[in-house]
């Protein structure tokens, strides 16, 4: 039997196939048939070349474009990184930073160029007619893993690279991390860590994230500070003095010429307590160099003081202990005894004398005899 539908049935695919074709006509026609066509060239000639030449053009501009912005990223990335190097008059530049820069430009140029050219190859692949679904799933799933399971370490990283950018401290450094941390020579550092070895030996590692404020003493000069504290008594000039000289004297000594950027100097009192008056001495040294140089000062110093005798101060006069107050009742029973040996005194010197009672060596029982205290 013929079924009665067929006939609409195939004036339907017949009219999907004509609206396809003349779709696809009309999407042929694009600038490269115009201009083929007002050139002479045939309709169908300039229709195959439209279909099978633009989409190969298209690859080739994509990756033209791709290879101007990869020349361009080169220089942006020179000048992204120069702008962050902390170059100033009063901090000069040094060959370490330079070197930094630039690897830390051409890192950044690679980086660049990657993404550029992995953007370019899935463009290519796009005007191919391939199915680009799985890569913007994957590049998604990666996206969302860095953002939310991998901050930290992210944060590190771009700390790093701003680390090394602005040549905040390098191998060999002596630094201090943050405002109470961590105190040593830096060993190591890279995007992620700073390696530092404290002054006790121990070995820090420490992410680039967590540093928030970084103290380098060994950027330019540093300043050896030493304070001797004496005691009350001491003559502060005469100290004073002595303590110039001998960090001077030290200073010129062969071994320590080439520590010292400048002769040390005694600069005054720095704090008084109870006990003692601490005097201060400053000497300018290379870089990290001032550690040793503080405890060679101090020592001779010291031993300077001690050589001069103004290390100490001498003892003050022993004063003469007041006798102890006597108590109320100790006083009244001691009043009647006192008037008794008084009596018995006056009566010995009437007889021994045949003097009779009431002449003028008499002495009134009644009246004390005087007592006179030694003064110590």
């Amino acid at each position: 039997m013929i079924d009665a539908s067929a006939p609409h049935h195939v004036h339907s695919a017949l009219s999907t196939l004509l609206g396809v074709a003349s779709g696809s006509a009309t999407n042929d026609r694009g600038v490269i048939y115009q201009f083929l066509t007002s050139v002479g060239v045939g309709s169908s000639t300039a229709h195959d070349v439209q279909v099978y030449a633009v989409g190969p053009l298209r690859i080739v501009l994509v990756f033209v474009i791709a290879f101007v912005i990869t020349r361009l990223v080169s220089r942006l990335s020179r000048r992204l990184v120069g702008s962050l190097r902390l170059v100033s008059p009063l901090v000069k530049a040094t060959p370490r930073g330079a070197d930094r820069a630039r690897t830390l430009a051409g890192v950044i140029t690679s980086i660049l160029k990657a993404i550029i050219w992995i953007v370019a190859f899935l463009t290519a692949l796009g005007e191919l007619s391939i199915n680009l679904a799985p890569f913007v799933a994957t590049a998604t799933v990666i996206g969302a893993a860095v953002g939310f399971g991998a901050q930290t370490l992210v944060k590190d990283f771009l700390s790093g690279v701003l680390i090394l950018a602005e040549d905040q401290y390098g191998v060999g450094d002596s630094i201090t991390i943050n405002s109470s941390g961590t105190t040593g020579v830096v060993e190591s550092v890279n995007l992620r860590t700073t390696r530092v070895r404290a002054l006790d030996g121990m070995v820090w590692y420490v992410p680039n994230g967590d540093i928030r404020a970084v103290g380098n003493s060994t950027e330019t000069d540093s300043a050896a500070l030493v304070d001797i504290m004496v005691p009350h008594g001491t003559d502060l000039v005469a100290a004073g003095h002595e303590a110039e000289a001998a960090a001077r004297r030290l200073a010129a000594r062969p071994e320590w010429e080439s520590v010292f950027s400048a002769p040390p100097a005694f600069v005054g009192v720095q704090a008084t307590d109870n006990d003692s008056v601490t005097l201060r001495v400053i000497a300018h040294t290379t870089p990290g160099s001032h550690y040793r140089a503080a405890r060679e000062l101090r020592l001779a110093i010291l031993e300077a003081l001690r050589v001069e005798g103004l290390a100490w101060a001498e003892d003050p006069p022993a004063l003469s202990p007041a006798p102890p107050a006597a108590s109320p009742a100790g006083v009244a029973a001691a009043a009647p005894a006192a008037s008794a040996d008084a009596g018995v005194t006056t009566a010995s010197g009437a007889a021994g004398s045949g003097t009779a009672p009431g002449g003028p060596t008499e002495r009134s029982s009644a009246t004390p005899p005087r007592r006179f205290r030694r003064r110590g």
